[in-house]
């Protein structure tokens, strides 16, 4: 029987997922009470939804397979930097969308080190607006996402099936048969919806690089609607498009999300007798070379160019960065507070309820908050407080999914003896969960802090010129084609969003468990 959670009563966590429920709920109220059902959908917004749906696709599986050989390579080589280049392949997901836009653009633009090259050989420039800019981007900011998750997968095949493929002397062809690709089988369908999930909701790269209304997508049309012809009813009809494809995309992906084992392993210390030849290690390191300069040469560009505006920044950067700080302070303490409180709570439903971010889009939820509050107060005036909230819900299933596992955990170990000594509610918090749960909640807290100080979607319904967030002015100067400017804006964008993280990060890894 799961024992009683009693750090946080069980009326507060039910009153933290009702807020988080009424949040989600009332934006999405007010959207379908202005949708236009009599005029439906037109052209230009069936356009935008096929467009959406086919970059999602185009991406999602160019993603998955171009991450399909290097997550094998990385599971079957042990090289020194090995750690770092894991690592690597973590850092475009907190990486500001804006950022790496930037860096694409640095070297696939009309000025970019591709076309450069491609001038001097004497060969046509390529062009990256349009539905190939869209899908290159998105295979930069996924295919590490894919190639972690894959990753995850060749490390869940117990080390015994290699000893017993080499017993056998199985080559690595029949490996691959027998091992590798039933493992893909069970893996791929849903690593390919989360990217597809993921995809269906880009805002940031299809308003950069998307090129024109071929290549429109959903978000971008509601954005369009605000902002070019304030027509609220049309706005708020896209918008529950996009909330039904992004549910229906979410629901297929929790069903395909379970995989099956390969049976129990002893956790022995990894080893491979199927890849010692020269060319399975050269192909190894071929395609870990590519993967990583694809990853790392844009930020390095960005970083190169910035570096030199730095000192010349107009005030208004630092005004937004100064804004987008606040707003990630702000959202991490709301994300931290609402995740602990639903991590406390008796049985599934109340993480059921935490895990809504991740079906509903930040410009739905920014859709609906504008439909609220435009009848009573100027919703550019609250622009910095609504984005701090919608921040917060957008973060808080990846914070619960953190946290929820180690409280769980030192509530089942230590959770009888703190009963016994009478620790409950603020001291039961402070001396039983805090230390144990510390290193959770400072991942939890870095993560949710870098994703917030990126963020290009809500802010850009409502901010003003007063009220700009950084990744904001760092688009407004990309607009206004002062490109080194943004570039020394970006760079600090980068900066701030991986300080935080990491400054979070270690402060709860630090003394963890002590």
């Amino acid at each position: 029987m799961a024992r009683r959670v009693v750090a946080l009563s069980q009326a507060t966590s039910a009153a933290v997922a009702a807020l988080v429920l009424l949040l989600v709920l009332m934006p999405i109220g007010a959207v379908a009470l202005r949708a236009s059902w009599p005029e439906g959908l037109g052209p230009a917004d069936w356009a935008a939804l096929r467009f959406t749906v086919l970059q999602a696709v185009l991406s999602a599986l160019a993603s998955v397979v171009l991450a399909v050989p290097v997550a094998r390579a990385l599971a079957r080589r042990s090289f020194p930097g090995r750690g770092a280049l894991v690592l690597l392949m973590g850092a475009p997901f907190i990486l500001p969308v804006i950022v790496a836009v930037m860096g694409l653009l640095a070297v696939f633009g009309q000025g970019g080190i591709l076309n450069t090259f491609l001038a001097w050989a004497g060969l046509p420039k390529v062009q990256i607006y349009g539905l190939h800019g869209v899908v290159l981007a998105h295979v930069f900011f996924n295919l590490p996402l894919a190639t972690r998750l894959l990753l995850q997968g060749w490390e869940s095949i117990p080390q015994e099936r290699f000893r017993l493929a080499a017993s056998l002397g199985l080559g690595p062809n029949a490996l691959l048969r027998w091992i590798e690709i039933p493992m893909l089988k069970e893996r791929l369908p849903s690593v390919f919806l989360v990217v597809f999930l993921i995809c269906l909701s880009s805002f940031a790269v299809a308003l950069t690089l998307g090129g024109g209304p071929r290549a429109t997508t959903l978000e971008l049309a509601i954005y369009q609607a605000f902002h070019l012809e304030f027509d609220l009813g049309r706005a708020a009809l896209l918008a529950l498009v996009q909330l039904v494809l992004v549910l229906v995309a979410g629901l297929v992906a929790l069903w395909l999300g379970q995989v099956a084992g390969f049976g129990a392993g002893r956790g022995a210390p990894r080893q491979r007798w199927d890849v010692s030849s020269a060319w399975l290690r050269a192909q190894d390191m071929g395609v870990l070379a590519l993967a990583t300069a694809f990853i790392a040469l844009p930020l390095a560009l960005v970083a190169l160019r910035g570096v030199a505006a730095l000192g010349q920044l107009p005030a208004s950067v630092w005004q937004a960065a100064v804004a987008s700080l606040g707003v990630a302070v702000g959202s991490t303490v709301l994300c931290l507070l609402a995740a602990l409180a639903l991590a406390a709570a008796r049985g599934p439903w109340a993480q059921v309820i935490g895990l809504l971010g991740l079906a509903v889009s930040p410009l739905v939820l920014g859709t609906g908050l504008f439909l609220w509050i435009n009848p009573y107060a100027s919703p550019q005036a609250l622009a910095l407080p609504v984005t701090m909230v919608v921040n917060a819900l957008m973060a808080l299933p990846f914070a619960l999914r953190i946290i929820a596992p180690d409280y769980a955990r030192t509530e089942a170990d230590f959770g009888r003896l703190a009963d016994a000594l009478g620790l409950h509610g603020w001291a039961r918090l402070r001396r039983l969960i805090w230390p144990q749960t510390r290193a959770a909640m400072g991942f939890a807290a870095g993560l949710t802090a870098a994703l917030s100080m990126g963020d290009l979607g809500v802010i850009s319904l409502f901010a003003d010129a007063e009220n700009a967030t950084l990744p904001l002015q760092v688009y407004r100067l990309m607009g206004a084609y002062r490109m080194e400017a943004a570039a020394g804006a970006a760079l600090l964008l980068v900066g701030l969003s991986f300080g935080l993280f990491a400054l979070l990060d270690w402060g709860g890894r630090r003394g963890a468990h002590s």
